[in-house]
């Protein structure tokens, strides 16, 4: 659940009327609620009628690495395929108007880890990774990493003393797991942290918030839900098998966890480049995800 973290920004209040307005005429606005998120502004809007709106402002830089148009074209599939809430409104610049999800429960890394969760987020995945769609919309991690980096140099951030040789690490990881053949793209998230899980009231899940969504191979998905809910190896091992119905082979036990590596690396970048916005609060993002990288590292080599 996003919870309610700060006071509305006075100037998005004009913005938000707007795209009320939009979508639902002169209809009296109740309440309006600030709710969390890193980038964006996003806000719980309630109509006098009880009905309740999402309702995101996009946050400042977030242009320079986020194609909106292509962030719809993935949201509006995640809505048809029943995977995210009804969609109302997206416009070019990335606002956006949904329905807001009932009685959203608290999330925290714990819930994602209970089984019944554990084992819907697997269908989720399938569900989107199976649907034979292709959005048109590339998520080429390694490209993604030399833009950032280019935003990174250009910000006056500095990189990590030891940043080439984890880098050239990670290239000779991918060598070595593309060697056996290239995975397959399929529609991805591609950014499944906890904070974009929302459970309702009635235990159903949902993965919300498509902005890095993409065509990408299937284990970033996984990996990426892995990393941020701190699966143990027992929960690992329950998630893929939920995912493909039954027990994982080890050459997809080392794809998963090359793509664990794939993740703090492109994030690590992503964090870095925000610094400059957010100051030591992404800073400290990055270091987390880039000491742990090194760490998965090992893990990737113990495998097999």
């Amino acid at each position: 659940m996003a919870e309610l973290v700060r006071e509305i920004e006075q100037e998005d209040l004009p913005q938000l009327r707007e795209l009320v307005r939009k979508t639902r005429g002169d209809a009296p606005i109740r309440d309006i609620q600030r709710l969390g998120g890193m980038t964006n502004h996003s806000y719980k809007v309630t109509l006098e009628s009880g009905e309740e709106l999402l309702v995101r402002i996009p946050g400042e830089g977030t242009e320079e690495m986020i194609v909106r148009q292509d962030e719809r074209k993935s949201t509006e599939l995640a809505c048809r395929l029943g995977i995210d809430a009804p969609l109302y409104y997206f416009d070019d610049a990335g606002h956006k108007v949904m329905h807001f999800i009932h009685d959203p429960q608290p999330m925290s890394e714990e819930v994602m880890r209970r089984p019944e969760n554990l084992r819907q987020a697997a269908e989720i995945f399938r569900r989107l990774h199976s649907c034979g769609e292709d959005t048109g919309v590339r998520f080429e991690v390694f490209e993604m990493a030399e833009l950032y980096e280019k935003i990174i140099r250009d910000g006056g951030v500095a990189f990590y003393e030891d940043y080439e040789a984890v880098k050239q690490t990670v290239m000779d990881i991918k060598a070595q797991v593309d060697r056996k053949g290239a995975a397959p793209r399929v529609p991805c998230h591609n950014d499944s942290l906890v904070g974009n899980w929302v459970l309702d009231g009635d235990g159903k899940l949902y993965l919300i918030d498509w902005e890095y969504s993409g065509m990408n191979e299937a284990m970033w998905d996984l990996s990426c839900l892995s990393i941020e809910a701190e699966y143990s190896p027992e929960n690992d091992e329950e998630l893929l098998d939920a995912y493909y119905g039954r027990t994982a082979t080890v050459e997809e036990k080392k794809r998963f966890a090359a793509a664990k590596l794939y993740v703090d690396y492109l994030w690590t970048l992503w964090g870095l480049t925000r610094v400059p916005f957010d100051g030591q609060f992404m800073q400290d993002y990055a270091d987390f995800r880039y000491e742990r990288l090194k760490k998965n590292i090992e893990a990737y080599r113990s495998i097999g």
